[in-house]
């Protein structure tokens, strides 16, 4: 595992969904529902990683191999159950942003570096 809070993608391309919210008071069972979902998640095919941040609005990134990937994740039963309570108790607003992301890099690259 990585020592950096950063998920370990491979080289471009690969899938983001990018999920963004703002909670409702309270966690309500969130907590546990939220650690149970990440470990979920890395047990599905084609996941690559997660990074997640909370101040007033949270934002959660999962990274898949590719757009199968992220969609057979949606589906998910454990993870249909999940969407359904933040709709009804967890979340005030929330946005669902999928993107393919074509270049990667940090502070020990730039874009133009190829790797």
């Amino acid at each position: 595992m990585s020592s950096h809070p950063f998920a370990d993608t491979p080289d471009p391309p690969y899938v983001a969904v990018i999920f963004t919210s703002v909670r409702t008071p309270g966690d309500n069972g969130y907590a546990v529902m939220a650690a149970s979902m990440a470990e979920l998640a890395r047990e599905q095919p084609g996941f690559l990683g997660i990074e997640s941040a909370r101040e007033d609005v949270g934002i959660t990134v999962s990274y898949w191999t590719d757009q199968t990937a992220a969609q057979g994740w949606k589906r998910v039963a454990a993870h249909l159950v999940a969407q359904r309570r933040g709709r009804d108790v967890w979340y005030d607003d929330y946005r669902v942003r999928i993107a393919t992301v074509e270049r990667d890099y940090g502070r020990d690259s730039s874009p133009l570096d190829p790797g």
